[in-house]
């Protein structure tokens, strides 16, 4: 880079912002232009096991945008993952005509997908917390992981709704729930992108928009929303993330609205996400996004056709690699492509990394990259995110596990499996596709690093599986650990093994359930959607011929996979889901086993009966004919309930909600009623409620659901004591979009319901807006605010 260029005024960081981003686009060139928008695998510039600056010379002479995944395509430890950070960067700083510095993005759905990086619950584990406090410290922790090897986006948090518990990638999301995966993605987005986003990593919300209610649970297929649902549920987590966090990044979903590729429509990254949402940041593409609209949705004839349908859309950034954007050039020299439409999406790109602060210090010290990785706070925080995450489906009573028990079957397929507690964007659950298949059996999709000192493989972090959380846990009890059988495979032959144990033990605890990834073999997780709901392999039979033993049983389910097990429900002894809850798993299960701490979790998710009640969510448009005394709802060989509502979850303390007070506040549209109820610890142990506050329009101009959630609060109470949790309701949390689709909130009654699930209407009320309707810009939503007090 010249001198006269480290004199240009854009790179004075006194500087506004917009005003650097005009001074730098207007040296750029077409093909500099070009390459900001684009992308190059990291592993691409490596040759004789470092980095090749000849082959950065040939693939990215005039620099690139961004730099696909280095930690989540090596094995790279954090020293050595900043060390090539470096090395691309000082290329791209030092050696390209404009020195304009690389923009490294990575994964970090449950914890940084890197080597060495804290592996903390998947995204479901996070919101079955309920505790947006909590997720923001993990996203906290990613940033500072993140930072330090100098990778500043991330393709996280997924903010998509999940409905049918068919898609494998239920288990990244935050849920079924629209205000729920809102206050979750927000505290997320927040921890990642900190108060000073020149300290903090660019998050991106995916994807963009209704992947997760596709035809058949098969991902990638159309997703049949209707205008006032894509709003007012699939896109409200991303209006959440925009308005409230600051939102950075949106990346595109592969799938189809009504006919729209939403990889190459204007209509959905345009008009709704930038007008409607208002958002103002960078569009990514989903990997290879731009060839599926020649390949899949057949909307473009050609690489130029669909790089002029997606740039157009407002397709910022082609990932994972310059493709079918390397044919711009020539559109715009045939007069095919208006170079207004390049430049605006450039200068997108040069303002996040101006914001970003990249030109000032795009480097960063390798010698301390693993500071903070594996930290005693970081291991402390992952241990409490698994135990809050943890829900208690069921219990007779045989939970907590009393400490005086002697001898314990520890049983099942994941009971002491390191690899099962990982879902498939962790590290290194996710390189399985790479380290285990051929470049023929991938497709071809990913790069392979050949080279040895950047080869990937199974690099753990320390992980604690549940058997061996229990015996740190119980140190004076015998284990009596019997496999059973495999995840996958039919094979009975463990199971007579594991009725030994159990005959032989007070108490028998099952570990069953799925292996998330990425590559045959696994029963969840991006690409491994599926069918059926039931157990795989012999698992089920396994716990079947446990629980027939007479021995008291809990079954614990551990997986990606929502199932549909209601012999379980009705015959063990307790039914408890730990999701993916990765490296400190088995402490954060067993400590809830045990009763250490309080069973907090919460179903974040609505879990059928059956498969065919898919899908199957609380806030469904009206109530069953069983409920209007019409004709019996129920099928005709099930029951048309689900077998655990959304918000469901037991604790180990017994708790009385009373005394509901309803005021009405403020006229107009600023109303807000202040809804509040005392909460009251009436046993004898310290216990962690989470209360849930859901409301009904009962009368309103176009259909509305049952019940809404709009606000919730985790309050941990000592035995005996009490406290008041107040709820300040804004009216923006009443709006929809009525016939002409205007955002309004409409006067009328409101049925309020305070709870522990979306079906415990044991204490409700009313209240009434009497005002005239008003309209609202959907921009405007307020989230509801929590007190508690004495």
């Amino acid at each position: 880079m010249s001198d006269s260029m480290n004199r240009a005024g854009y790179r004075d960081a006194k500087r506004p912002v917009p005003e650097r981003v005009a001074d730098l686009l207007a040296r750029m060139t077409i093909a500099e232009k070009v390459a900001q928008i684009g992308c190059i695998w990291s592993v691409a510039l490596v040759e004789d096991e470092q980095f090749s600056t000849a082959r950065a010379k040939a693939f990215v002479p005039d620099g690139t945008g961004q730099v696909t995944r280095i930690a989540a395509a090596t094995g790279l430890r954090p020293r050595e993952n900043a060390a090539f950070m470096n090395a691309i960067q000082r290329y791209l700083v030092e050696e390209t005509r404009l020195g304009i510095p690389g923009l490294v993005h990575e994964e970090s759905v449950g914890g940084f997908t890197a080597r060495d990086a804290d592996q903390l619950p998947q995204g479901i584990a996070l919101a079955a917390t309920w505790d947006p406090e909590l997720v923001l410290q993990a996203g906290d922790l990613i940033r500072r992981q993140m930072l330090a090897v100098g990778a500043r986006l991330t393709l996280a948090p997924v903010l998509d709704i999940a409905r049918d518990p068919r898609w494998g990638r239920v288990e990244e999301t935050y849920g079924e729930d629209a205000y729920l995966a809102s206050r979750i993605g927000v505290a997320y987005v927040r921890g990642m992108q900190g108060s000073d986003l020149r300290s903090g990593v660019a998050a991106t919300g995916k994807h963009f928009l209704g992947y997760g209610l596709s035809e058949g649970g098969h991902n990638h297929k159309p997703a049949h929303i209707g205008a006032r649902d894509l709003r007012e549920v699939y896109a409200r987590p991303f209006l959440a993330a925009i308005q409230e966090a600051g939102l950075r990044s949106v990346m595109n979903a592969y799938n189809e609205v009504d006919g729209l590729p939403c990889g190459g429509s204007r209509e959905i990254l345009d008009d709704l996400l930038r007008g409607e949402l208002g958002f103002d940041g960078l569009v990514v593409a989903d990997y290879f996004t731009t060839n599926l609209l020649i390949d899949a949705h057949r909307v473009a004839a050609d690489k130029a056709a669909a790089a002029k349908m997606a740039l157009e859309a407002g397709l910022d950034v082609e990932l994972p690699a310059t493709d079918c954007y390397a044919e711009l050039p020539r559109l715009i020299e045939e007069g095919a492509l208006d170079t207004a439409v390049l430049d605006r999406s450039v200068k997108r790109v040069l303002a996040l990394k101006f914001e970003l602060g990249l030109f000032e210090e795009p480097y960063v010290d390798a010698a301390a990259a693993d500071v903070p990785y594996q930290t005693p706070a970081a291991r402390a925080l992952a241990r409490r995110l698994a135990a809050e995450s943890i829900v208690l489906l069921t219990n007779d009573g045989i939970l907590p596990l009393a400490p005086d028990t002697k001898k314990i079957a520890v049983i099942g397929p994941a009971a002491d499996d390191e690899r099962l507690l990982e879902g498939d964007y962790h590290y290194p659950a996710h390189l399985e596709i790479i380290y285990k298949q051929s470049e023929e059996d991938a497709g071809g999709i990913l790069p392979r690093a050949d080279e040895v000192a950047f080869a990937p493989g199974p690099f753990f972090p320390p992980m604690v599986t549940p058997l061996e959380g229990l015996r740190a846990a119980l140190p004076d009890a015998e284990f009596l650990v019997a496999k059973g059988c495999e995840i996958v495979d039919p094979d009975p032959s463990g199971i007579e093994a594991a009725v030994q144990a159990a005959q032989q033990a007070e108490v028998a605890l099952v570990f069953v359930g799925g292996r998330s990834g990425l590559v045959p073999g696994c029963t969840s997780g991006e690409f491994r959607d599926a069918a059926s709901l039931s157990l795989s392999g012999a698992q089920q039979q396994l716990v079947e011929a446990v629980v027939a033993t007479g021995t008291p049983t809990i079954v614990v389910l551990v997986g990606g996979r929502i199932f549909a097990l209601p012999w379980i429900q009705e015959n063990a002894s307790a039914m408890v889901e730990a999701w993916l809850p990765g490296e400190e798993g088995g402490y954060g299960i067993a400590d809830v086993l045990t009763g250490r701490v309080d069973a907090s979790g919460r179903l974040p998710v609505t879990m059928p009966r059956e498969v065919g009640q898919v899908p199957i969510y609380y806030s469904r448009k009206w109530e069953t004919a069983k409920a209007l005394g019409l004709f019996e709802a129920d099928y005709v060989d099930a029951p048309a309930t689900p077998l655990f509502p959304f918000g469901h979850g037991l604790s180990y303390a017994e708790f009385v909600r009373d005394d509901l007070t309803i005021e009405m506040h403020a006229p107009g549209a600023e109303r807000v009623c202040t809804i509040s109820c005392v909460v009251r610890n009436t046993s004898e142990r310290d216990g962690i409620d989470v209360v849930q506050l859901y409301v009904q329009d009962l009368v309103a101009e176009v259909t509305r659901p049952i019940r809404q959630l709009v606000g919730f609060a985790r309050v941990e109470l000592a035995a005996g004591a009490s406290r008041r949790v107040t709820f300040a309701l804004h009216a923006s949390q009443l709006a929809f979009h009525a016939r002409d689709m205007r955002f309004l909130v409409e006067p009328g009654e409101f049925a309020v319901y305070v709870g522990s699930s979306a079906e415990d209407t044991s204490l409700e009320g009313r209240f009434v807006i009497a005002e005239s309707a008003q309209e609202l810009d959907a921009k405007q939503i307020v989230p509801t605010l929590v007190t508690l007090s004495d």
